[in-house]
């Protein structure tokens, strides 16, 4: 996405499935009595009960390793229950099982292909819906304006403008919306918000202007991928989002290479574990990596690298790594010429759906239109194909 996206701006929870994997809590049944002690290891969930420092607290959502006497202020995840008395064994941590709780099925998404509204002659929406049954759009790109200030490409506020009235078209023709948030260049939010906390707010402006169930932050470049303070402030600002949104979707897209995460990603990826962010899916973006005559491979390549990260950081099977990830392609010609055709974007597709992947997407809707010799433009992808084939293949997802 990276040319393209340069082009665009110079041109304008999961609760735990599986019980082996969350400590049978006992439940508060008087004010007297004191829960078993928290265990920093174990993991807890929605409604589970634990005591420390004699008082009860219960769980607001998934939890590890977060102490209940210092995380039960409004936002926190436990909620004091007040004084207790009398004392009961801590409960053993079970030493099988992911220390992470195994997604559930629902985990799975809508395809999303990218459209921006504003750039590469985009189309009206019910016309791709229509003709290709997609039943969501991944739109572009939340920038900052006047600081930490959410605005469709950092200058068009979020309410009364193209991108807005591309949402209500998007939902009138049936399909759903998940808002891309950064992106390669421009002036984003993660660097403008000084704190985790106004960053989080930030986004919160948006899901609340749009009611929304997912959102899509798009980390890259050295500005936020490669500049670990301000990455670690959008991955606690996602914790915060889904602390305060349970049922929203969050979702951190990156690039990749044939193999997997680089070093960059791999530490997003463990600083989310670390810090308990409860990131629904990491998505790639397996293109603009040199990867040759074979797209297919390089992808797949790919995403068996995140997958095995996934494994190794949270503790995952395959299966549950799977349905944390997503895949988000280019269509066509990509900015290195490398060239994903239809064929190979339906071969990627059903990779992704045997597999039992959670996001698909590609960039963009704008461009899913044939222009053999074309080159890498903004409104068409370059190659000899029918309008909307990509996004047809997609909606098979």
């Amino acid at each position: 996405m990276k040319l393209s996206r340069k082009i665009a701006v110079i041109a304008a929870v999961a609760t735990a499935g599986t019980a082996a994997a969350v400590l049978p809590m006992a439940t508060s049944n008087a004010a007297v009595a004191c829960a078993p002690a928290w265990s920093a290891s174990a993991v807890y969930v929605k409604d589970n009960v634990a005591s420390q420092n004699g008082h009860n607290y219960t769980a607001k959502w998934w939890t590890q390793n977060e102490s209940p006497a210092t995380n039960s202020s409004q936002w926190a995840v436990w909620a004091d229950n007040g004084v207790c008395g009398g004392t009961t064994p801590p409960t053993t941590p079970p030493t099988t099982g992911p220390t992470t709780p195994p997604p559930t099925t629902g985990t799975k998404m809508a395809a999303a292909p990218y459209i921006y509204p504003g750039w590469g002659n985009p189309p009206a929406p019910a016309t791709v819906v229509n003709a290709t049954g997609i039943k969501a759009f991944t739109i572009a790109f939340v920038l900052a304006s006047n600081g930490c200030n959410p605005a469709w490409d950092g200058s068009t506020g979020l309410t009364g403008g193209a991108h807005a009235s591309t949402i209500a078209a998007i939902r009138a023709a049936g399909a759903d919306v998940i808002p891309s948030i950064g992106g390669w260049s421009g002036n984003k939010l993660g660097p403008n918000c000084s704190t985790p906390e106004a960053l989080a707010g930030a986004y919160q402006k948006v899901i609340d202007a749009f009611g929304l169930k997912a959102i899509d932050v798009d980390i890259e470049n050295t500005d936020e991928f490669e500049n670990y303070v301000v990455a670690d402030r959008i991955v606690d600002a996602l914790k915060i989002v889904k602390q305060k949104n349970p049922s929203v979707k969050t979702i951190l897209t990156f690039g990749t290479t044939t193999t997997g995460p680089n070093a960059h990603g791999v530490r997003l990826i463990q600083q989310a574990k670390a810090k308990n962010a409860n990131i629904d899916v990491f998505t790639q973006m397996p293109f603009d990596f040199s990867g040759g005559a074979d797209m297919y491979a390089s992808t797949v390549g790919a995403t068996e690298g995140l997958k095995n990260v996934l494994k190794s950081t949270f503790g995952y099977t395959d299966a549950q790594a799977y349905s944390r990830i997503g895949i988000s392609g280019m269509n066509g010609l990509s900015d290195q010429q490398e060239v994903t055709s239809v064929e190979t974007w339906t071969r990627i597709r059903d990779y992704a759906r045997n597999n039992g992947l959670a996001r698909f997407a590609f960039w963009a809707v704008n461009r899913d239109r044939g222009c053999a010799g074309g080159g890498v433009v903004s409104d068409c992808s370059g190659i000899a194909q029918a309008d909307w084939a990509f996004t047809k293949v997609s909606a098979g997802f």
